[in-house]
């Protein structure tokens, strides 16, 4: 039997206090090159593994699916599975900047239904179960109650690597100009396991992404929602793992970011679905 929301949403806290323990205690000692400036270490290794057995043992009858190691042989014949970012932020692990996360959620279908992400040099822990809230270290938290564009403070994501990046860059340096000219000030982390708990917690008043894997952005948009924000893709559908792009907001400027987002990475009404916020 399928332990109940609650339940899941602790063993998922207890999973990623195992990544935060060992960030915490551990340096990196080797880091592998995945691609083309995409890197994981030993460290990455470490964390997946550990939490891979520990919800192994605890949730048996629920699959998994690791950054870095892939699925298990559970994951096919479930109706659910764990999705895990071991390290997000891993850049900036190696270089000692102390903004990374282990962001785990729980999938149903296209979309997380539990959360946890762990910020380990901040000590904040985040949980989140849907239709449940989400909270801080066991406090309930809400988006900010920002209500203009000018006034907000907005986390963009990191800048593309690999294939194809230089033409993903100019699309990402076009939008942060479009933003820059509009919005109070424009914050890169480096890690979308930030972006969207403090936006949740209300540090800051948005978050655009303009990427959406599932391990790095899944935990995070639920927990932004269940503590009220708005999460779309770009095209102003709401936002699911098939989405393209992660922008999410307090609800008072969603709609007129997502409008200077459009416009930033050159969408024509034209198009556009037929949707509405």
């Amino acid at each position: 039997m399928t332990p109940s929301p609650d339940r899941l949403a602790e063993i998922a806290r207890q999973a990623v206090t195992i990544g935060t323990d060992l960030i915490k205690t551990t340096r990196p000692q080797t880091v592998i090159e995945k691609a083309d400036r995409d890197t994981f270490t030993d460290v990455d290794l470490r964390i997946e593994h550990e939490i891979r057995a520990y919800l192994a043992k605890i949730t048996p009858e629920i699959g998994f699916i690791g950054e870095e190691g892939g699925a298990d042989d559970q994951t096919a014949d479930s109706d659910l599975h764990w999705s895990l970012d071991p390290v997000d932020g891993t850049a900036n692990l190696v270089h000692g900047v102390p903004l990374c996360g282990v962001s785990l959620g729980l999938m149903q279908g296209d979309r997380a239904i539990v959360a946890a992400i762990a910020l380990p040099y901040a000590d904040l822990h985040y949980t989140a179960a849907h239709g449940h809230g989400a909270y801080v270290n066991g406090r309930p938290i809400r988006v900010s109650t920002t209500a203009e564009p000018s006034k907000a403070m907005v986390a963009i994501g990191d800048h593309a690597t690999g294939e194809d990046s230089h033409e993903k860059n100019k699309q990402r340096i076009a939008l942060t100009a479009a933003l820059a000219a509009q919005v109070e000030r424009i914050r890169m982390f480096g890690s979308a396991a930030h972006d969207l708990t403090w936006l949740a917690e209300g540090r800051i008043d948005a978050a655009v992404i303009m990427s959406n894997k599932t391990h790095d952005i899944a935990a995070g948009v639920l927990i932004a929602r269940e503590a009220g924000a708005i999460a779309l893709d770009s095209t102003g559908r709401e936002h699911t793992s098939a989405a393209t792009h992660t922008i999410a907001a307090a609800p008072s400027i969603a709609e007129p970011l997502l409008s200077l987002v459009q416009a930033g990475i050159g969408i024509e009404p034209s198009q556009l679905p037929n949707t509405a916020l």
